[in-house]
């Protein structure tokens, strides 16, 4: 599923769709796509709607790079919510299937997921993850038997009860929906033919008040919703702090003191906790922290920049000072430029970050 526009991430995502925002030199979308082909997935379709034309050029890219892989795009007119797009594909869904969000950033084993589908006889299994603050998400209670009561210290078992954003008291769990599922094509049945559905608010409550038996297993690893630019600061950081452990392909470049230098980038400059993606430059005395560049990247001499993302093809002129700013494609900063706190171009004024 790759249909989202991702407004939070705004201007990053006004000149591409959120599943093709860069989280260590890759599109997000790769890192689900990865997991398919770990588990031997060899045909993928992508659902999609905004700006879906770069999602079907990347995706074309996925048959060629030296896998056995069947994907392709399928573009929505109108936008019809995670189950609804899926629905859309019902005929070519007749066997059992799986279903990964495009915009996130996980360590998905859908090998021992699809073990524990097919031995808890579940018409769907979810993947989960475990957080500290529970308020913000969707959270899943599970029982160590179908029909068996809630326990809240499980982290896998059968789904008996959901909730949306509950409040500290009611939170009956902190285990949370992290956007995979093993789905039997008769609950895809369950989704009405032309309608706007979604998978979390709509169906898969349909499917538990039915009684048909759901399971769940909680990931290990990472999880990163990457919807706000400070998800991606941080997926950035957990990723090459923990790169030798996790089951993703490692970009060609340096690891070096917690920063990714891209072996076609160049930086004079220093850098903490950051990334330098592929064709980008920092002059000399510029000092990096904590921020993401983008591809095709020009930081002049002289330039403090923190807390900060910068989409591709960004000039920042000699001298600039930018804490906690987020800047779209192509935007050319003049020398000794300021900013604090703003997103540029900013066609919001409630999008500050």
């Amino acid at each position: 599923m790759a249909g989202g526009q991702g407004s939070r991430l705004r201007p990053l995502t006004l000149t591409r769709p959120k599943p093709m925002v860069e989280v260590l030199g890759r599109p997000v979308i790769d890192f689900v796509k990865d997991a398919m082909l770990e588990a031997s997935i060899d045909s993928i379709i992508v659902t999609t709607g905004y700006r879906g034309e770069q999602l079907e050029q990347h995706v074309e890219s996925w048959n060629g790079d030296g896998q056995n892989t069947q994907a392709w795009v399928n573009q929505e007119a109108i936008p019809m919510g995670t189950a609804g797009s899926v629905r859309l594909l019902s005929e070519h869904l007749t066997e059992t299937f799986v279903v990964g969000s495009g915009d996130s950033v996980a360590s998905f084993d859908i090998r021992t997921l699809l073990h524990a589908h097919r031995e808890s006889g579940a018409k769907v299994t979810m993947a989960l993850w475990e957080v500290e603050d529970p308020t913000e998400f969707g959270i899943v209670g599970l029982s160590s038997t179908h029909h068996g009561p809630l326990d809240g210290q499980l982290r896998q078992g059968y789904i008996c009860r959901f909730m949306e954003k509950p409040t500290a008291e009611e939170a009956f769990s902190n285990v949370i929906n992290a956007g995979l599922y093993i789905i039997e094509p008769e609950v895809l049945a369950l989704v009405p033919e032309g309608e706007k559905f979604d998978f979390s608010k709509q169906l898969f409550p349909m499917v538990l008040e039915r009684g048909w038996p759901m399971f769940a297993q909680t990931i290990d690893g990472v999880w990163f919703d990457v919807g706000h630019p400070s998800e991606l600061i941080r997926a950035q950081h957990t990723l090459i702090a923990q790169r030798e452990s996790l089951p993703f392909p490692l970009p060609n470049g340096v690891f070096s003191e917690g920063n990714f230098v891209s072996s076609s980038a160049s930086v004079e400059g220093s850098l903490k906790g950051s990334v330098v993606s592929s064709e980008c430059h920092v002059g000399d005395g510029s000092r990096l922290q904590d921020v993401l560049l983008m591809s095709n990247c020009r930081v002049g001499q002289q330039c403090q920049i923190e807390d900060s993302v910068l989409g591709q093809s960004v000039t920042i002129g000699k001298g600039s000072t930018l804490k906690n700013v987020i800047i779209g494609d192509g935007i050319e900063l003049e020398e000794n430029s300021h900013f604090e706190g703003c997103r540029i171009p900013n066609l919001d004024d409630t999008a500050s970050v």
